[in-house]
């Protein structure tokens, strides 16, 4: 079995989590195992190609996961991206729409110096709205984003539509 197979065989649907309609995909038989953990991160690494990463950007807080493990692999920095009043320094906000419900991001205002190459992870893809939120963050830092990478992408969400101008790796498809 690929290593993909073996990590979608892992993910549970859990129905109508966060709230009624929504199936949720439930990342937590692959962080709970070892090897599909491992298996996940060295997946996620690939897609920086040969490229020298700087930055590692996770968006909170399940991309948190993914991120720091990423940034620890290629040798980088490690940038959260929280939710709004979570950071103690100045930071830069972004509004955005998910797809059950609004909120606000923050970055702090010197995560990142100008030109520095930055890798954006998160667990998932759905409609793009947190994403392309972290992404607006990072060109007010004139980061050098060389890539967007997500373990999960909804396909019938679109969310890629919203990040189109960069390049979009995914693990999984659904």
């Amino acid at each position: 079995m690929s290593k993909t197979a073996e990590l979608q065989a892992a993910i549970r649907d859990v129905a109508d989590f966060p709230k009624p309609g929504i199936i949720f995909k439930d990342i937590t038989p692959i962080l709970s195992d070892g090897k599909l953990f491992r298996q996940a991160i060295d997946l996620l690494c690939e897609t920086a190609g040969d490229r020298k990463i700087d930055k590692v950007v996770g968006i909170d807080a399940r991309g948190f996961i993914f991120a720091a493990a990423v940034a620890d692999r290629l040798g980088a920095g490690f940038i959260p991206v929280r939710k709004k009043g979570k950071l103690p320094w100045k930071t830069h906000q972004a509004a955005y729409s998910l797809e059950y419900g609004e909120a606000v991001i923050e970055l702090h205002e010197d995560a990142i110096k100008p030109g520095e190459t930055v890798l954006l992870v998160d667990d998932l893809l759905a409609t793009g709205g947190t994403a392309a939120a972290a992404v607006s963050l990072l060109e007010k830092l004139d980061a050098d984003l060389v890539g967007i990478s997500f373990l999960i992408e909804l396909t019938f969400l679109h969310g890629r539509d919203n990040l189109s101008q960069h390049p979009i790796h995914s693990i999984l498809s659904y």
